[in-house]
């Protein structure tokens, strides 16, 4: 049997009317359109009614919106798989233009529902439904007449998607509230007669999807975890769709749209443990295999994964004990300048959320391996390999806390740790603040928080100290100056930015004006430190040095093992 494909472009005169019941499945993406998008659309409607040759509407060049996908048999219901976005904005727009054009309002509402028939015992007809849980918040607050003068004072938004409805609408209403009521009339006309929307329907769900990917896979704005949702809950039993896409949005609610998305790459690397090579839609597809057993990824992986990544992002891991130093691990594997770390995070969060004991001991480790790699400046691929090995290690229940697990330093990396850190840090651009900050907070015993908005590192003895300064007298050969200017024990934390002039101060004047707040004292330990010296020589430096080398190598465990 051959399924049937109809596609046609139609005005919008004829895609609010009562041909077609537009509904959003539950299993669709949330609305998201930002006012940025929103602004886009109303500008580019503007400027092509404006460029036109002519005033009147029935002669000007139609203006193209896009397409929409449905699922569609004989009736007017409408299932939308593809274009949710422009019909919800479109209806927003036209909810609007109703409210602002009073006289219009009779005409305007035709085409954001069907009225009802008392004699027939039918009830008003909305064009368009969202997913069930916006549904009655359009219809109350855009849809229905008097909706739009509830906002945004008497609306109260559940989520996101409500929230961006509420701000699209506003734009639009302060926006088309600045041009003359003609200029109102002449664009709702135009929207009805002259916009187009290609209109794709089909009257099953396998060919309708197809259609959906093939837009999709062209470059349409859906992520990789909007296409994977309809695929994966489209497999599932009617009866039990709705269940599950709940479960799946309250996880995408609960990280946040653009963090959900990023899960999707973190679930990849759990199970490829390989360095993208493909697509993510066709590594998540080949690799995790989602749409085989769709109630175990969601229920087994999805909503664990979610909830270990909410809390290492927000440092909010809970339980009896040692809850603060496990979010104290998060902190710091946070401060590292990649994210390759995050899988074998989820993985082992989510496999022993309840025995913090574990938790603690295999973060403390994760955080020494990961800080370590950056310290090494090990490339992509070799932190790929190290993580791949521990993600095959957690998942084979490997004991991690022996010297030849994948979650330990080698004595040789520990050499090599030792010997950078003792080196120019300064020059290692990111990593000289983590390092640092590490270091202070050591130093303070973990008491130091550090939310600043900036903070800077700078150095004690100048980079380029005047002739016949007092550094030039402490330091009087420049290969020694240079040898110790960029090292740890010459370097500093300030919480803003200083003057430049300021860094080549005597070293009296500089702590008092550069290095002390007006209180007197520093914010960080570190820079404390070097207040209370009375000179800043060689010695000194050389002493500090080996002190603060001696408590990171302590700390990270740096020494060999035999």
């Amino acid at each position: 049997m051959t399924t049937s494909l109809l596609a046609k472009e139609y005005p919008i005169d004829k895609i609010f009317s009562n041909d077609y019941a537009f509904s959003i499945p539950n299993v669709q993406r949330p609305y998201s359109w930002t006012e940025e998008n929103t602004e886009v659309l109303l500008d580019d409607l503007l400027e092509f009614i404006d460029n036109s040759s002519t005033n009147n509407i029935n002669e000007m060049n139609p203006y193209f919106l896009g397409s929409v996908v449905l699922i569609k048999e004989d009736g007017p219901d409408s299932q939308v798989l593809d274009g949710q976005q422009r019909l919800t904005t479109l209806t927003i727009l036209l909810a609007v233009l109703k409210h602002l054009l009073p006289e219009k309002a009779n005409e305007i509402k035709g085409f954001l529902y069907e009225e009802g028939n008392s004699l027939r015992g039918t009830p008003d007809r909305f064009r368009l439904t969202l997913r069930d849980r916006d549904a009655e918040f359009f219809r109350e607050y855009i849809q229905a007449d008097g909706g739009i003068d509830k906002l945004p004072s008497e609306v109260k938004v559940e989520n996101d998607s409500q929230q961006q409805i509420v701000k699209n609408t506003l734009l639009l209403i302060k926006r088309l509230s600045n041009i003359s009521q003609e200029e109102r009339t002449q664009l709702a006309t135009f929207i009805i007669m002259k916009c187009y929307l290609v209109v794709v329907s089909t009257p099953d769900f396998d060919s309708a999807y197809r259609i959906f990917s093939v837009l999709n896979d062209r470059g349409l704005d859906l992520s990789h975890s909007d296409i994977l949702k309809a695929e994966i809950i489209g497999k599932l039993p009617k009866k039990e769709q709705d269940k599950y896409n709940d479960m799946w949005e309250n996880a995408e609610e609960y990280l946040g749209r653009e963090t959900f998305n990023e899960l999707f790459s973190h679930i990849r690397m759990i199970y490829r443990k390989y360095k993208l090579r493909s697509t993510i839609i066709k590594e998540f597809r080949d690799y995790v295999k989602p749409s085989e057993k769709p109630k175990e990824f969601i229920e087994s992986k999805l909503v664990p994964f979610s909830n270990a990544l909410k809390y290492i992002l927000e440092m909010n891991y809970k339980s009896a004990n040692f809850a603060e130093e496990i979010n104290n691990q998060f902190f710091w594997l946070l401060k590292v300048d990649n994210s390759d770390w995050v899988p074998a995070a989820i993985l082992y969060l989510s496999r022993n959320e309840n025995e913090p004991k574990k938790l603690l001991k295999f973060f403390t480790n994760l955080e020494r391996l990961a800080m370590g790699m950056m310290i090494l400046r090990y490339n992509i691929n070799q932190r790929i390999e190290r993580y791949r090995n521990l993600l095959i290690e957690i998942e084979d229940d490997k004991n991690l806390f022996i010297y030849e697990s994948s979650l330990q330093l080698t004595n040789e990396e520990k050499r090599l740790i030792v010997k950078q850190l003792d080196g120019d840090l300064y020059q290692m651009k990111k990593v000289r603040l983590p390092v640092l900050l590490k270091l202070d907070s050591l130093l303070s015993d973990g008491q130091a928080s550090y939310n600043y908005e900036r903070i800077t590192v700078e150095h004690v003895l100048p980079q380029n100290p005047q002739e016949k300064s007092q550094w030039t007298v402490w330091f009087p050969n420049q290969e020694t100056r240079d040898d110790y200017v960029h090292k740890i024990g010459n370097l500093v934390l300030l919480s803003r930015q200083k003057n430049s002039q300021a860094k080549n101060y005597e070293f009296d004047k500089k702590k008092e004006k550069y290095f002390s707040s007006k209180k007197g004292v520093s914010s960080f330990v570190l820079t404390s430190q070097v207040l209370n010296e009375k000179e800043w020589t060689e010695d000194t430096l050389k002493q500090r040095q080996e002190k603060l080398l001696n408590k990171l190598i302590e700390h990270w465990r740096l020494t060999h093992e035999s």
